[in-house]
């Protein structure tokens, strides 16, 4: 069992900043990729950026620029640093995890944090 807990959202005005942090817990015997996905109202939920293991990232082309992923791999945490926030950017944000988890021998797990709001004001 992996668990994910999201924290950072609120209400921001445009042009403002948040960060958002995602700490994954449990029997956790490798994070490979963690990522931060967004959906807002009547919209599919859209990949935002990943990091991998390794450090190297992925940005969607809408936020390359503004926004920024890191990892702390010794606290399990990935984060994503918001600037220049505008109101398109209002939407729902997920954490997403995927790795090994141990359970007797090694299992693939893919989790999803519980979502934590934001909302760029204009």
């Amino acid at each position: 069992q992996v668990q994910l807990v999201e924290s950072g959202g609120g209400t921001v005005q445009a042009g403002g900043s948040l960060r958002l942090s995602c700490a994954a817990s449990g029997s956790l015997f490798r994070i490979n990729t963690m990522g931060w996905y967004r959906q807002a109202p009547g919209k599919q939920r859209e990949l935002v950026a990943h990091i991998t293991s390794d450090g190297s990232t992925h940005y969607a082309g809408s936020v390359k620029g503004r926004f920024t992923i890191s990892r702390d791999n010794a606290k399990n945490t990935v984060y994503l640093q918001m600037s220049s926030l505008k109101a398109e950017d209002t939407a729902v944000y997920y954490c997403n995890v995927e790795g090994l988890v141990l359970v007797t021998i090694p299992r693939p797990f893919d989790s999803w944090g519980q979502g934590t709001q934001v909302t760029v004001s204009s």
